[in-house]
């Protein structure tokens, strides 16, 4: 039975378009506070107060790619955040003596100086995203990270990321792990929309053909997390719980779904099943996750039943913009559905619309907890989870954001 179509149109009212800009301004506020007198960048307590601590390349990645593109949409004031980001990135995170991004230092220097692929996709976004806003340091940095992907990373004949190096380049695990290669297209395909250059599409592309094409369509379009170095899959693998945990995760199914239509919408959109899988990467995923009380399961296991009922921000943040992408390309009555229960989740739950941000975590009992995460750590998930959905396109983000604050849809 064919559903009846919907659009975004038909959720997006005026009054629910000014909901969203005012949630989105109000993180851009929060978060304007990680900047620390010093010129460096903290996570955030739950009132918006930094934490003193080493700044992690996590932290620093992610606001620059977040203040850039709370510029682009035209935020006031966001460029300080980017300037401080990239000057970090430059000075302090890239490493002079043998090369790369360390993950973390203080004032003294380096603290942890381990090479991770995640770490540096984050620098590639970073860098695209910055480029994306003007900044004049971008380019330098994006060719940067780009040769050290190239040469330390990236596995040609996999077309797959490896994972991780100590800080002279030495190898101490043969571990795989999709997280990162998920990363890395999102990296890639900000890295081709902002520069045109056709080598991020391509290996993009590559990344999700192994991921969707050859996991998610032999694994009942569930996407094991953990890998050996012959990419096989390690269904015993159990490592951080938080980072790498047993099992599937489905906000990663979310993203790797909507990842797969932007790169499908910038290839022109060949005749190649992208949205029968990406559909059947997401609502695979909103089914089998889906709490009755409301969130996700953080973790399943290889069959689909939750493992871990715990309920973060960031799922709902992703499987926001995987509906909403549905929505501009194939949108059904089911698709609205679950776009405004999932928005009436965020603003119930998570959603501080008195202090801003969102709550990273809640419990039982629907309450912000602090379990897995202090404060208001990040600001990524949700402000996309706001700005991607508020343009028409499936691609170009940068672009489609540009002056929406400008806009008098509100």
């Amino acid at each position: 039975m064919t559903l009846p179509h919907t659009t975004l149109t038909d959720v997006h009212d005026p009054a629910f378009v000014a909901r969203l800009k005012e949630d989105a301004r109000g993180q851009l506020d929060l978060f304007r506070a990680s900047l620390r007198p010093d010129g460096g960048l903290a996570v955030l307590d739950r009132d918006g107060t930094a934490i003193e601590g080493p700044q992690e390349l996590i932290t620093t990645t992610r606001l620059v790619h977040s203040y850039a593109l709370g510029h682009l949409a035209g935020h006031p004031g966001c460029m300080p955040l980017v300037d401080a980001g990239m000057r970090a990135l430059w000075d302090n995170h890239r490493d002079s003596a043998y090369g790369g991004y360390v993950w973390s230092f203080d004032a003294n220097g380096p603290v942890d100086t381990d090479k991770l692929a995640y770490g540096h996709m984050f620098v590639l976004l970073a860098a695209a995203s910055a480029e994306a806003a003007g900044h004049a340091d971008a380019k330098r940095l994006r060719d940067d990270v780009t040769k050290v992907i190239s040469e330390r990373f990236w596995d040609e004949p996999a077309g797959l990321m490896q994972d991780e190096f100590r800080r002279d380049w030495s190898i101490f695990s043969d571990y795989r792990g999709m997280n990162a290669n998920m990363h890395g297209i999102e990296a890639h395909l900000s890295a081709f929309e902002a520069s045109g250059e056709a080598v991020y599409l391509e290996r993009a592309g590559r990344i999700l053909s192994f991921f969707v094409d050859h996991i998610g369509a032999s694994k009942g379009w569930r996407l094991p997390e953990h890998y050996r170095a012959d990419w096989s899959v390690d269904e015993t693998y159990e490592g951080n719980p938080m980072f790498r945990p047993y099992g599937t995760t489905p906000g990663h199914s979310f993203e790797i779904g909507r990842l797969l239509l932007q790169h499908w919408d910038l290839s022109g959109r060949p005749d190649t099943g992208a949205l029968h899988k990406a559909r059947a990467l997401i609502e695979t995923a909103l089914n089998d996750a889906w709490l009755p009380e409301g969130g996700f399961a953080y973790t399943l296991d290889f069959d689909g039943s939750p493992r871990v009922r715990d309920r973060y921000w960031w799922p709902v943040a992703e499987a926001i913009g995987a509906v909403a992408t549905l929505l501009k390309v194939d949108g059904r009555a089911s698709d609205h559905a679950w776009y405004t229960r999932l928005w009436d989740t965020a603003f119930t739950l998570f959603i501080d619309e008195k202090g801003h941000g969102w709550f990273p975590e809640i419990d039982a009992q629907g309450h912000p907890c602090d379990r897995q995460f202090t404060g208001k750590p990040d600001i990524y998930h949700s402000l996309q989870a706001v700005l991607y959905p508020l343009h028409a396109g499936v691609s170009q983000h940068y672009e489609g954001i540009t002056g929406l604050f400008s806009e008098t849809s509100e």
